[in-house]
């Protein structure tokens, strides 16, 4: 029988996850269909209720607005998710009482890979954009780069709930600041995140352009439709390296599909998930 898998979120149409882990399977002639299904905050544990053991799932990706409701319907979570409440991916594992449902959060390992690729040193100096649910993987990928502090940049400081939980949970000093203040920070960083939704740094790229150019560090805008971003044309035009959101992307999903299937994804199987998103190659 073939194993089920899919990504859940809403809304969830535009996502790359199928292409990715489609592509990665073909490669290594697994038998997994990989599906997409909308669900919202409100339907997820009835969702998480109506998932039959006997459908055969092996994992479900988890993005907006799912990533802190997951926990609550799951049995166990483990490493970076177990800290920072926010989780990306849920596997399945069979044991003698049943088929368990682990959590993990892939997104700070996918942060960290990409900006290492784009020649990022440890301890940067660091800024990140939102303070939502991708912010918290953010907050531990930086904290693994070794960075003192960062600033974190939110336009409600009220709903920056979960950066400051992430922030407590990895001992990473943060500085929570007005997205007015965004510009200005950025241009002195050499590793920005943005974890803003797509189009939302529109505003912000105006005001990088009207700075003076100079030398900028790396960009990661985790955004990746459409593409390229307002913020990653602007950064680029100051003399800034961006890196690509599907990068991130990328090679979260490679962890999700180790987690899934249990399969070794290698640089081959990498290159084929690469081609399915037109993404370039880069170091790895």
């Amino acid at each position: 029988m073939s194993r089920r898998a899919a990504v859940l979120g809403h809304p969830i149409s535009h996502s790359k996850s199928p292409a990715l882990h489609r592509a990665a399977y073909a490669k290594l002639g697994l038998d997994i269909d990989y599906s997409v299904i909308d669900v919202t905050v409100d339907r997820l544990p009835a969702f998480m209720a109506s998932l039959d053991a006997g459908d055969n799932w092996c994992g479900l990706s988890v993005t907006m607005p799912l990533k802190a409701a997951m926990v609550a319907e799951v049995d166990e979570v483990r490493g970076a998710g177990a800290h920072l409440g926010v989780i990306n991916t849920v596997a399945f594992e069979a044991t003698e009482r049943g088929v368990r449902r682990v959590g993990h959060n892939t997104d700070v390992a996918g942060i960290v890979q990409a900006v290492r690729n784009a020649g990022v040193r440890e301890q940067p100096v660091s800024a990140i954009l939102g303070g939502g649910g991708t912010s918290a993987a953010a907050i531990a990928a930086l904290h693994d780069l070794g960075a003192r502090r960062v600033d974190v940049y939110v336009r409600d400081v009220g709903r920056a709930a979960e950066a400051k939980a992430a922030a407590a949970a990895v001992g990473l000093a943060i500085q929570l600041r007005p997205m007015a203040e965004a510009a200005a920070g950025m241009a002195g960083a050499d590793l920005v995140i943005s974890t803003l939704p797509p189009r939302a740094a529109d505003g912000l790229a105006g005001e990088l352009e009207s700075l003076p150019a100079g030398s900028t560090g790396v960009l990661l805008d985790v955004a990746y439709d459409p593409w390229p971003s307002r913020i990653a044309e602007a950064w680029v035009s100051r003399g800034g390296v961006v890196v690509h959101g599907l990068e991130m992307l990328l090679y979260q999903a490679v962890e999700q599909i180790r987690l899934f299937s249990g399969a070794d994804v290698t640089a081959d199987v990498i290159d084929v998930m690469c081609d399915s998103v037109g993404l370039s190659r880069r170091g790895y």
